[in-house]
Parts: structure tokens; C-alpha cells; sequence
């Protein structure tokens, strides 16, 4: 099992890679968001600065949510996914592997280029490695539950809006916590182990939660 599952990883990391898109759009979108908002502040370099954590985070997430309706669309299309469903080996760790790959090719280049962009923001030394460290927890739990929406969206028109709307909601608290973290870094160091630590919690509840639900929601597709 070990090794199919290994097989489903390199497929659908090598795929991404090849067709291409998927984590550049993310690293793009990315930098337009952080680049238009001192735009929309204007010349205050303490405000920027001061707001650059969020507008990190909000970068990061919505851009995290460009590819989550492919996880799973480009297997129905091409009938992938019929092969998966019979197989012996559990969905949900077929599920697993696919949200890993998708956090490889999706969510790691968006932590690579985080610090990158936050010079853009003038953020200190201290910040940029809060807003990594946070960024490198918390993107696992909007890949993870991205998967419950990208499993209930595969078979329906206009899947990618859908992923969004009912994914959004659910990463305010990891947006919260996320911000919160890299904030009190800065300000007050005592407090950051506190928010970073809930973004660990969870991120390790999605990754057990989310594949569960995607399995089920893909039973029910195939039923």
C-alpha cells in the first residue's frame, strides 16, 4: 500500500509540474496582492509594515485556493478516478497523498516565496520568520480542507467557485490564528507560541479530517 500511495504521490506531483500552471499561478497571484495593497495604502511605510503579516496570510490563502478544484476534476475527467474508487487500497489515504502533492506543488512555493515578498512590505527580519513559520504550518489545513470541497465539487458545473465559496469560511480561524501569531512575534514574543500552536492543532485535524470527508463525498459521487 505504501507504495502505491508513494506512486499516486510522485503521479500527481510529476503531472504538476509538467503540465505547469498550478504553483506558478499561486507564486503570481501572490505577488499581485502584495504588490496592489501599499498601492491601495498609499506611502506609509509604518501601516505597511504594520499590516504586512495579514496581507501575507491573505495573500497565501487566496491563492492556496486557485488549484484545489483540480485535485480531484482532472481524475473524473479522464476517468482516473473510477480506477481509484475500486481499488482495494482506502480512499482516504488515496485522498491523503493527492492534498500532499497538491501542498508540494501549491502551498510549499507559496512558503518559498513568502519571505521574498515581505521585504516587499519592509517587514523586519523578525516578522518575515514569524509569517514563514506560520505560513509553513497553516498552509497544510487549506490544502487538507480544500479537499472536502474539491470532493464535492468534482461533478458539478462551475466546480472551482464552488470550492471556494464553501472552503472560504472555514480558513478564517487559520487566517486569524496565523496573523495573530506573526503579530505577536513582533510585538510580544511570550504570545506566539499560544496562536502557533492552534494553527498546528489545526492543521493536523484537517489532515485527518479532510480526507475522510472527501472520501465520503467521493462514495457518494460514485453511488
Amino acid at each position: 500500500m505504501i507504495a502505491a500511495l508513494r506512486a499516486v504521490l510522485a503521479r500527481d506531483v510529476t503531472l504538476a509540474f509538467r503540465v505547469g500552471g498550478g504553483g506558478g499561478i499561486g507564486v503570481v497571484f501572490f505577488l499581485a496582492v502584495v504588490t496592489i495593497v501599499p498601492f491601495a495604502v498609499g506611502p506609509d511605510l509604518p501601516l505597511i509594515a504594520r499590516i504586512g503579516p495579514a496581507v501575507l496570510w491573505i495573500g497565501a490563502l487566496l491563492a492556496s485556493l486557485l488549484g484545489l478544484d483540480r485535485i480531484f476534476a482532472a481524475d473524473h475527467e479522464d476517468g482516473s478516478l473510477d480506477l481509484l474508487l475500486i481499488t482495494p487500497i482506502p480512499l482516504e489515504a488515496i485522498a491523503a497523498a493527492k492534498g500532499v502533492a497538491h501542498w508540494i506543488t501549491t502551498g510549499l512555493p507559496l512558503v518559498v516565496a513568502a519571505p521574498l515578498l515581505g521585504l516587499l512590505l519592509g517587514l523586519e527580519p523578525q516578522a518575515l520568520a514569524a509569517a514563514t513559520a506560520t505560513l509553513l504550518v497553516g498552509t497544510p489545513a487549506l490544502t487538507f480542507l480544500g479537499l472536502i470541497g474539491a470532493a464535492l465539487g468534482v461533478a458539478m458545473p462551475r466546480g472551482g467557485l464552488l470550492v471556494a465559496v464553501l472552503i472560504l469560511p472555514l480558513t478564517i480561524p487559520i487566517l486569524i490564528f496565523g496573523v495573530a501569531a506573526t503579530t505577536a512575534a513582533v510585538t510580544d514574543p511570550l504570545p506566539f507560541g499560544t496562536p502557533f500552536k492552534l494553527i498546528a492543532a489545526l492543521s493536523l485535524a484537517s489532515f485527518v479530517l479532510g480526507p475522510i470527508a472527501a472520501a465520503a463525498a467521493l462514495r457518494q459521487l460514485r453511488d
